[in-house]
């Protein structure tokens, strides 16, 4: 008997349920929001996922928790402008004088289950996100035309994709059709009190110090879109923070993790530098 003859009212029972997972072997993650709730629901739904924000912001990092938590394989991709539909789906291999199909991660999660998590998807060459249009509706399907076979998506298998929107040029965005494929949260910096916790879990410096790191982000945030294409992350901050606690000076620890990584431009740089420098002296 297929899901489609079944009673409606047995529905919350075919949904994929969570597998229980120890709490330590979680990585952390602290919600901004109703984010986890939010994804619980989609994958019980059978919802692929679009995130959405800055770099560095977490949402590897979410991801990477919910797949723990929700005791799930995570077949992680991160996209590149070379990256082909084929390095999605897999391809024949020459082994031993035969040819062999060797499968890719998009392919070994619909087979097995699991999320597939595509990082920046928007730097992926177009013919990806075609291959992905019949996993995003109610056919959840995986058409291989280099082997004939038909994919089902079973229950317990995630399409989730994320991308920075503030980033991409015109020509690398994703199209309306593709986007509302998707259920989809935005994420950003978290509000700097929730960011002081990260940064001094992370790190393991003391919290105190860390008030003066995210308070600086925010100001160095201000000159995005100004003499900035991005604004501070919190990785970097965290980054900055090891280094400090590691014993690094303050002023060698946010150059190296904070002033550099940001911009090659010398004036740009000073610029910066007047601020950390200004914050603490």
């Amino acid at each position: 008997m297929t899901h489609a003859s079944l009673s409606p009212l047995l529905s919350p029972l075919l949904a994929p349920q969570p597998r229980s997972l120890a709490a330590d072997s979680v990585p952390f993650y602290q919600p901004q929001g109703n984010e986890v709730a939010l994804f619980e629901h989609a994958y019980r739904q059978r919802l692929p996922l679009m995130l959405k924000g800055p770099t560095g912001c977490g949402k590897t990092r979410f991801v990477r928790h919910m797949a723990a938590r929700l005791g799930l394989p995570l077949h992680t991709v991160a996209c590149h402008d070379d990256l082909t539909a084929s390095d999605l789906t897999g391809r024949y291999l020459l082994k031993g004088g035969e040819t062999e199909w060797s499968d890719g991660p998009l392919t070994r999660a619909v087979r097995g289950g699991g999320i597939c998590y595509l990082d920046e998807v928007v730097e992926a060459r177009k013919d990806v996100t075609v291959v992905l249009h019949p996993l995003t509706d109610d056919r959840r399907l995986l058409p291989l035309e280099r082997t004939g076979e038909q994919l089902l998506a079973p229950d317990d298998f995630m399409l989730v994709v994320s991308y920075n929107p503030g980033y991409q040029h015109i020509l690398k965005t994703l199209k309306p059709s593709t986007r509302q494929r998707f259920v989809a949260i935005s994420l950003d910096f978290p509000a700097a009190s929730i960011e002081v916790d990260i940064v001094a879990r992370e790190s393991g410096l003391p919290r105190q110090r860390c008030e003066a790191l995210v308070s600086l982000a925010a100001r160095l945030r201000t000159m995005k879109g100004q003499d900035l294409e991005e604004g501070v992350s919190t990785r970097l901050l965290i980054y900055c923070a090891s280094l400090i606690q590691a014993g690094m000076p303050v002023l060698d620890a946010a150059r190296a993790a904070l002033l550099e990584p940001l911009s090659d431009d010398p004036d740009v740089l000073k610029g910066i530098e007047d601020v950390v420098t200004a914050t603490f002296g």
